[in-house]
């Protein structure tokens, strides 16, 4: 029997809900923090080339909301899972109004020094890290005062380049593309339209053999474009839509593509050119990090940080 007592009490669970989701997407979630763990073998990639790898995504890094003891932790508790290799995929910086002063990029870039890794530590730059950066974007060319930043922390920094290294004897190439989104438009310097700094094309030329691929690019709309010669693509960027409300995810933009917004993605139809020219590919692999920070607004709901780890090698070719 629905009484009145009942009614206020649905009321007031109603008002609860309504203040507490938007209390906890603010000051508790984006402070969380999970692993969140791929295993796969992605075709072109050998059973018995094991190897782990730590993806940190989009940190944008500012107080209070990701700060440099926060920052410390995340590679410290990177460090704990003893990755083979880690790799970070951009977007270090937050450009939002809603934190404090900017970290400066030397502190922050010094803690990332500091992961470990047999491999290494490779990054590649994000759109943020190109936006807040003037002097670049008149520039037209970086690598930003971000990307110098990781550099002198001894960080490997890939802007459409190629690198063949080695796990237990066995090569693989990493790759890195420059972002796709990298300069905004510039009248005055004649530069009317966005335009990325990214070549595939060029990036992939260099590699030389048939050793197995791993990409890095911040934005996975790429994927679209990736041909099945690489292993495996990873990418960021999307922050999972930072908020999942039930499936809706407001803060991505009609732009992206919505089918490469989280998790592990598989495509079995081959690149926009192979399905014209009704080719045949490989199913082609694709892991987007749900990322640690915020964009836009100090918020995640649904989407919590995570450090992604993807482990390689030993299982069946998916």
């Amino acid at each position: 029997m629905f009484t009145r007592r009942l009614f206020l009490k649905g009321l007031g669970m109603t008002f609860f809900g309504a203040i507490s989701a938007p209390a906890y997407a603010i000051g508790v979630e984006p402070f969380s923090l999970r692993v969140r763990r791929y295993r796969v073998t992605p075709p072109r990639w050998p059973k018995d080339l094991k190897m782990t790898a730590a993806i940190l995504a989009d940190p944008h890094i500012c107080d209070p909301w990701m700060g440099l003891e926060r920052v410390r932790f995340l590679v410290e508790r990177t460090n704990d899972l003893k990755p083979d290799i880690v790799l970070l995929l951009g977007d270090y910086i937050a450009d939002h109004k809603w934190q404090y002063d900017p970290v400066p990029e030397q502190a922050w870039a010094d803690l990332f020094g500091g992961l470990s890794a047999p491999l290494g530590i490779h990054a590649v730059l994000g759109n943020h890290d190109w936006w807040a950066d003037g002097d670049a974007q008149l520039a037209g060319s970086g690598p930003t005062r971000y990307g110098q930043a990781l550099l002198n922390a001894g960080i490997n920094l890939y802007q459409n380049r190629a690198v063949r290294l080695q796990k237990d004897g066995k090569a693989f190439w990493l790759a890195g593309l420059d972002d796709q989104l990298a300069l905004y438009p510039i009248k005055r310097i004649n530069r009317p339209h966005w335009r990325g700094l990214d070549d595939l094309s060029a990036t992939l030329a260099q590699v030389t053999d048939n050793a197995p691929v791993l990409l890095m690019a911040h934005e996975p709309d790429i994927f679209a474009e990736v041909p099945s010669r690489v292993s495996l693509t990873l990418s960021g960027h999307t922050h999972g839509g930072q908020v999942n409300w039930f499936g809706y995810r407001p803060a991505l933009s009609g732009k992206h593509e919505k089918k490469y917004v989280y998790g592990h993605i598989v495509e079995t139809e081959g690149t926009r050119l192979q399905r014209h020219l009704r080719a045949e590919s490989e199913p082609r692999h694709l892991i987007v990090s749900g990322g640690l920070g915020c964009s836009l607004f100090p918020v995640r709901f649904g989407v919590p940080p995570e450090i992604t780890l993807v482990e390689l090698g030993g299982g069946t070719s998916a």
